[in-house]
């Protein structure tokens, strides 16, 4: 697994849109937040062109411009790391105009973003060997104050903090809108993790996932080399991070299912599932829970679930492809990455 460079003081950040841009509020706002704030800690940044477009379908602009840019801001050295403006529905139509063999001989660079953002962090580190970071898009570093989840993985991305524990209270309604671009999560809900085998547990392994909706659709297609990814790091073993946005509970055991069968789940030690967009909901006797275990219960590795991971704030960064020892006693969970 390769490491890129941690992002250096007075370093500069890339900031680039191949899923939607900041060209609507709240969003252009707190991006523009961002920027200052960034700037004013010392950084230099730098925009990609798309970062303000919004005249794509699902994505901000076409998927050739979109890939063009990507390809671009990676492999240029003017930036340091990059991150990502948001997230999107169809980023995954930039895929056929963005060159991974390129990459893979580019030098290492950092890459943050979550949700349609897995088509790059989930195929940097299985296509590439380049280790990402699943966390918050830029916008979200415009809010003030920052959340310590914010804080966390700008601290990842900086070298700065590579142990993340969970969060104590989650948000139920956000308060952010058009009026009120900058005001932070509304953080009100006790986050109380549901854990199989109900034990303190330990596990660790390579570090891999994303959100499940782009996982499986990415399942099959030409950029699926997880089989051969697994099997490369089948000594380290497999720890699995996964949540869920559009998918309802139906939704979310189909696509487990779908992961089982292309045999996905080879060498796992274990499963970390964040809290789904659907939190809450049950459909025909299968709630978030059941709709997990029902498929991943077989493997007898410990599962953690309710995780503070994906759309429901906040979120812990996590590296994919690190090397993880994750860790919970009673209701707190610690996650160690190493670089290894």
């Amino acid at each position: 697994m390769r490491y890129p460079e941690f992002l250096k003081k007075n370093g500069c950040i890339g900031f680039v849109a191949p899923s939607f841009g900041c060209n609507i509020e709240p969003y252009k706002t707190a991006f523009g937040h961002a920027l200052d704030k960034f700037e004013k800690m010392g950084y230099r940044t730098e925009l990609g062109p798309n970062c303000y477009e919004g005249c794509g379908i699902g994505i901000s602009n076409t998927p050739e411009k979109c890939g063009q840019e990507l390809m671009e801001y990676y492999c240029n050295d003017i930036s340091d790391v990059l991150i990502s403006c948001g997230g999107g529905e169809l980023m995954c139509e930039d895929l056929p105009y963005v060159d991974f063999e390129k990459i893979r001989q580019a030098k290492p660079k950092w890459y943050l973003g979550y949700s349609d953002n897995t088509n790059m962090t989930f195929l940097l580190t299985t296509l590439c060997d380049v280790a990402s970071v699943y966390g918050p898009c830029a916008a979200a570093f415009g809010m003030e104050p920052w959340h310590p989840a914010i804080q966390d993985a700008f601290d990842v991305l900086t070298g700065e903090k590579l142990t993340i524990k969970g969060y104590d209270l989650y948000e139920k309604e956000g308060l952010k809108d058009e009026e009120n671009p900058l005001v932070p999560y509304n953080v009100t809900e006790p986050c109380i993790r549901k854990k199989v085998p109900d034990t303190d547990i330990k596990m660790e392994g390579r570090l891999i996932g994303g959100c499940l909706d782009v996982l499986t659709l990415l399942l099959g297609t030409k950029y699926d080399k997880v089989q051969e990814f697994t099997e490369c790091y089948k000594e380290d073993g497999i720890i699995w991070f996964i949540e869920a946005c559009d998918l309802n509970v139906m939704g979310i055991r189909r696509a487990l299912w779908q992961m089982e069968q292309a045999g996905w789940f080879g060498y796992v030690k274990g499963f970390l599932i964040g809290r789904p967009y659907c939190n809450g909901e049950e459909f025909l006797g299968l709630d978030q829970y059941e709709a997990v275990t029902g498929i991943l219960g077989k493997y007898n590795v410990p599962i953690i679930m309710d995780l503070d991971i994906g759309h429901i704030p906040p979120a812990m960064p996590l590296i994919c492809g690190s090397y993880a020892k994750v860790t919970s006693v009673g209701n707190d969970v610690e996650v160690d990455m190493m670089l290894k």
